[in-house]
């Protein structure tokens, strides 16, 4: 199969079953020259030319930036600085705060247990999350004392809506609605990560109280569906959310830089959070969240909508698995009927691309008209980015 990857990481400017065989056998990722895969190293150099600009004119700290055709690594390169207050070098294997690249990741382990007939897409999550029954939609809100009031939705929430962000629910500190922003923060909901003592189950239970932007199905709102979607995966596979991702998704592909947590081996690996300030490149303070989540604290907070942190090459590895259609190394995680269906059309003219791209079960995905466009890639072209100024993008050619 004829595919690319392209990834660019960017230094931070702000009862468990073992996995099938497969009768197909793709090699691991490796590195190869480009022409050896039909690539230009001409053309590979126009990138390398862009990130080494970027960095010496100062509009990033530092970046990690990996092509792939064919299984094969033909450019990986690290440029900048991965904490210029310590003065660290970047390098090809730093490990980044991926944030809402966990999305697609946890899409993926739903869709597993889907393929082991644990649940309909359809089915509502209140079947397998009782507190959801009922979901309750939010009609009006004062300001002075952030009362609300609520009319019943007309339908209750599926797994599909949760994957799709069609659930109406909101997203916290930055959802673009500012009554829903004030409402989860006196919820106390953790809305990305955090080094509190908190569980996904505990956020996910006062989540379920709290009012939809709108009825489930009716529109598109970027949401918190995703932790809700981490906690029913442990309920579902009946082991915790991350050591459900370590056995049948990360070891088996050999994800090995890629954890909720570091492990202390691997946390001087990870990129600093940095913002811009008198021309020179500063650590991030603490604010609504807190930059040391990865390696400090209480760790038990699984976010399935923004909690991993991984290395371009794992995150690479994850998606060569679909463009090799669910499979890796001779591990089997998804059906190629199963990736067909994650990436068909699940939201119709709900999603914000317009008529360039829709929304799948885990990625946006490119249109006819969106390649007509220019500069966005080719038809079937799969992305998604992160908070912390993560992107990749990924397609059959």
């Amino acid at each position: 199969m004829k595919n690319i990857i392209t990834i660019i990481l960017v230094a931070l400017v702000f009862s468990v079953n073992a996995q099938t065989r497969s009768g197909n056998k793709s090699a691991p990722l490796a590195p190869a020259s480009p022409e050896s895969i039909g690539m230009s190293s001409e053309r590979l150099d126009r990138l390398d030319a862009m990130c080494k600009e970027a960095v010496k004119s100062g509009d990033l700290p530092g970046i990690v930036a990996l092509v792939a055709r064919k299984g094969k690594i033909v450019f990986h390169e690290a440029y900048g600085m991965a904490d210029n207050s310590s003065g660290r070098k970047m390098k090809v294997d730093d490990i980044f705060r991926i944030a809402s690249q966990s999305k697609a990741i946890t899409s993926t382990a739903v869709m597993m247990l889907w393929e082991e007939g644990k649940f309909q897409l359809d089915d509502p999550i209140s079947k397998y999350i009782p507190e959801f029954k009922n979901p309750q939609v939010l009609k009006s809100f004062k300001y002075a004392d952030t009362s609300y009031t609520t009319v019943a939705a007309d339908k209750e929430i599926t797994i599909r809506h949760l994957l799709t962000h069609t659930s109406g629910i909101g997203y916290g500190i930055i959802d673009g609605d500012e009554r829903i922003r004030m409402i989860y923060e006196k919820a106390g909901i953790t809305d990305l990560f955090t080094t509190e003592p908190i569980t996904i189950e505990e956020s996910v239970k006062k989540l379920a109280k709290l009012p939809l932007h709108h009825n489930p199905g009716e529109k598109y709102t970027y949401s918190e569906g995703l932790d809700v979607l981490g906690y029913f995966i442990e309920i579902v596979s009946g082991v915790p959310f991350d050591e459900f991702l370590r056995k049948r998704l990360f070891d088996p592909l050999s994800m090995e830089d890629t954890w909720f947590y570091l492990p202390s081996s691997k946390a001087n690996r990870l990129v600093a959070v940095q913002k811009k300030e008198d021309e020179k490149w500063v650590q991030y303070p603490v604010t609504f969240y807190d930059t040391n989540y990865p390696i400090k604290g209480a760790k038990t907070f699984f976010s399935g909508g923004a909690g991993l942190s991984s290395t371009a090459k794992d995150y690479a590895t994850f998606l060569q698995m679909y463009l090799n259609g669910g499979e890796l190394n001779g591990v089997r995680i998804l059906s190629r009927t199963t990736i067909k269906s994650i990436m068909g059309n699940q939201t119709e003219d709900l999603f914000g691309g317009g008529v360039n791209k829709y929304y799948g079960l885990a990625f946006g995905v490119l249109t006819q008209k969106g390649q007509s466009s220019g500069g966005l890639g080719s038809v079937g072209t799969f992305n998604w980015g992160g908070y912390f100024n993560t992107q990749y993008f990924a397609a059959s050619l």
